[in-house]
Parts: structure tokens; C-alpha cells; sequence
């Protein structure tokens, strides 16, 4: 099924979302509207033993569409990019990003969150959000859980981007595969599911979390409150994102 920003396919008890939107696969509201009524879908369906984030392009995704940050876009875009993070918390069985190429801002937040990260050696991972003025939500819960707080704090602040081997030394992927190789590798990953039931892989997922003891529902409510009303309130944070829009050097005011 295509929803032309994404196509939505399920076979074989693998559910699989591919970013369509060529080349940089950038994140708009459309396409993350689309990207949540999907997941609605697997959220119904118990047979599922993994759900696939993949891509077209060269990217994976380059983040969010900054003009959706702006104005009164801001709370709408909020809504649906969290969107996609509550149901991906609710969702009973495994879920897998397969990177090819870049992600970064909220295509890295969207490869961090799922359990599994599959890469090339040609991926890279950043969140350069900072550089624009405001700071990425949900890597600031996830990214201290899989790296530790001090490198998590220094990623964000300084809005670097790591190739896929520091990333894998990190611990932010699971395997790094030869771009020339990479599909028959993850095809043999996702093969190995083929012997593993189901309900157990459900069962097993339910157990991390509960190991985690993390509310993540209500620390993304206290984040994103905080987000819209106190960030998106200060000058710099709307003098960041216009400046990238109009291809400028931002003129911070530190207020």
C-alpha cells in the first residue's frame, strides 16, 4: 500500500513502513500523518513479530520540515512527530530501523527509538537541532538510556554527526553491514525471526520495559509542555529556525 510519502506493506508477519519521500526523505506533517495511521494499523494486528522503518532515497530521513516548526505549525507538527513515538511505546512487538544513509534530527530520533538499528557504513547519525535553536525531545530521553548521560549531553549540545562506526562503538546500532551487501545481510537479520514465536518476542520486549521502569509517556508530556510554551517563546529559538530557512547566520540574542 502507498500513501506516496511512505509505503505501508505487511508480509510474513513483518509489518514495514519505507520513507518515500525522495531524497532526503524530509518529515512533514503529511507525511507523518501518514506514518501514524500506519502504525494505528500494526497496533491492531497481534500476529506481527517486528515492524521495519526503511527508506527510498539516500537518506534515511534529514529530520523534520523546518517551516513546520514555525508559527502556529509548531503545535500541530508536535502532535503528530510525538505521535508516531506513543504508538511506537505502545506497540507490542519489536520494531527495526534499517539506515542506509543519513539520519539526523528527527530521523535519528526515529532510528534511536525503535529496539533494533540496522546500518550501512555509509550511515551517519546527528542531532543538529541546537544549531537552529531549539533541541531534539526525544532524543534527550533516549539517547542517556542507550549511551549514558555525558556523551548523550555532548551529541546534543554541540549538534555533531557520527558515522556508522562510531555510532555502532556507542551502542546507537547493532550492526554495521558493506553498503554492497547490506540487503542480503538484513535479509538474513530479519530471516532469524522466522524461528522465534511471536507472543514470546512480545513477551520479551514487555519485560525490557518493565526492566527500563521508565514512564516515557509522562516525561514526553513534561518535555514537550515545555517544548511549546517555554523554548518556542524565546527569541533565539524563532531567530534559529528563520535564519535556516532564509540560508543565513542566525543573530542570537541569548533571550
Amino acid at each position: 500500500m502507498s500513501n506516496d510519502l511512505i509505503i505501508v506493506e505487511s508480509t510474513n508477519n513483518i509489518g514495514k513502513i519505507i520513507f518515500n519521500n525522495e531524497p532526503l526523505n524530509i518529515l512533514t506533517i503529511e507525511m507523518m500523518e501518514q506514518i501514524n495511521k500506519a502504525l494505528d494499523i500494526f497496533l491492531e494486528d497481534e500476529s506481527l513479530k517486528a515492524v521495519i522503518f526503511d527508506h527510498n532515497g539516500k537518506a534515511f530521513s534529514a529530520g523534520v520540515d523546518i517551516g513546520d516548526h514555525m508559527g502556529n505549525k509548531a503545535s500541530k507538527m508536535i502532535k503528530e512527530f510525538h505521535g508516531i513515538f506513543r504508538r511506537l511505546n505502545k506497540l507490542k512487538c519489536p520494531t527495526i530501523a534499517s539506515i542506509k544513509g543519513a539520519a539526523l534530527g528527527g530521523g535519528c530520533e526515529i532510528a534511536i527509538f525503535c529496539d533494533i538499528a540496522l546500518t550501512s557504513d555509509k550511515a551517519k547519525f546527528g542531532q543538529p537541532e541546537i544549531k537552529v535553536g531549539v533541541f531534539p525531545p526525544i532524543a534527550v530521553l533516549i539517547f542517556p538510556q542507550i549511551i549514558g548521560y555525558k556523551k548523550a549531553f555532548e551529541l546534543i549540545m554541540l549538534g555533531e554527526v557520527i558515522d556508522a562506526n562510531e555510532a555502532y562503538r556507542l551502542g546507537i546500532s547493532n550492526h554495521v553491514f558493506p553498503i554492497e551487501s547490506y540487503k542480503q545481510e538484513f535479509t538474513k537479520f530479519i530471516e532469524s525471526l522466522d524461528d522465534i514465536s511471536g507472543i514470546i518476542l512480545q513477551y520479551t520486549k514487555k519485560t525490557f520495559k518493565k526492566a527500563l521502569g521508565f514512564d516515557f509517556e509522562t516525561k514526553l508530556d513534561e518535555i514537550e509542555e515545555f517544548y511549546l510554551k517555554e523554548l518556542m517563546s524565546t527569541n533565539d529559538a524563532n531567530e534559529g529556525l528563520q535564519a535556516f530557512l532564509e540560508k543565513r547566520t542566525p543573530n542570537w540574542l541569548n533571550r
